[in-house]
């Protein structure tokens, strides 16, 4: 999969990681494709909440012992 920006939000923790992720967005295109890791557990619900308010497709969910990385489509 075709990643167009990478955003590391480990360590940060509620709501810093979908801030930085839509302050990220605002700077790409339609189409393009942004992937992030976070630390944050409550990161899981907060990306698929904010992908369903925003429209913006949540491509790829994976958590390990470590992290969590997400892959968001911006509409």
């Amino acid at each position: 999969m075709h990643i167009d920006k990478e955003l590391d939000a480990r360590g940060l923790v509620c709501p810093l990681p979908i801030l930085r992720t839509k302050q990220s967005l605002s700077a790409m295109i339609s189409g393009q494709t942004l992937k992030i890791i976070a630390t944050d557990p409550g990161s899981i619900i907060d990306f698929q909440v904010f992908a369903d308010q925003t429209g913006n497709e949540l491509l790829f969910l994976s958590a390990t012992t470590d992290a969590f990385t997400f892959i968001l489509k911006k509409k």
